[in-house]
């Protein structure tokens, strides 16, 4: 199979974003004198979108859909203003994008983060790489949902199966998984090789170059 395109997550696959979404949260949790959650506590919180995040980090004596929400807007505004202040590509990233391997290859982003805040990361950090950038826009059309990426391969007019899925989580690969594409997980994001190859992973990657080699 001769892949035409690639989907990666974006969290923990592209860019290390755990310190502003961790320090976004905890000023929210601070201003409601709740108790904080450090980096490694976080780095589990991440990958099923922000409201997710958000109930995982109330106590679970404030965590009903009331304060979800109220929270959920009060981090999505700390977040906005903060969402690239430390978070950047990780190592071979940069270099990966613009190999000449890639001149011909579709290229997308697909987030469980919310959509306007996607958009804003990837265009800042990789303006001009990619064409789509796609975040949660109906909470029903999360990933693992592959609604978005199969809709990514029709925009394309590739098949799935022509379509690397390259992701840090058991999401990223479960989506792959229910979208037909082939799933390569990357060790660098905020799981464990273990858990990526039980999601499905056919592949796990330990720089960003070797998905050159896949290609």
């Amino acid at each position: 199979m001769k892949f035409k395109g690639i989907i990666f997550d974006l969290d923990g696959t592209l860019v290390n974003s755990l310190h502003d979404i961790s320090d976004a949260m905890n000023v929210v949790l601070t201003g409601l004198n709740h108790p904080t959650h450090t980096y490694d506590t976080y780095q589990y919180f991440i990958g099923s979108g922000l409201r997710n995040l958000v109930s995982k980090a109330l106590p679970a004596a404030h965590s009903n859909d009331e304060q979800i929400e109220i929270c959920f807007e009060c981090m999505i505004n700390e977040y906005r203003k903060s969402c690239t202040l430390k978070t950047k590509p990780y190592d071979g990233i940069l270099e990966l994008l613009n190999n000449p391997a890639l001149v011909n290859i579709k290229m997308a982003v697909f987030s469980n983060k919310a959509d306007e805040l996607t958009k804003k990361i990837v265009s800042e950090i990789f303006p001009g790489h990619f064409d789509d950038a796609i975040g949660l826009s109906t909470e029903a059309l999360k990933k693992p949902n592959p609604f978005e990426a199969v809709a990514i391969s029709k925009k394309w007019n590739l098949s799935p199966e022509e379509i690397l899925f390259v992701g840090d989580s058991d999401i990223d690969m479960q989506t792959a998984v229910n979208a037909n594409m082939f799933p390569v997980g990357v060790s660098w994001g905020y799981r464990t090789e273990e858990e990526l190859k039980a999601s499905g992973a056919k592949i796990v990657i330990n720089k960003a170059s070797e998905l050159i080699g896949i290609l």
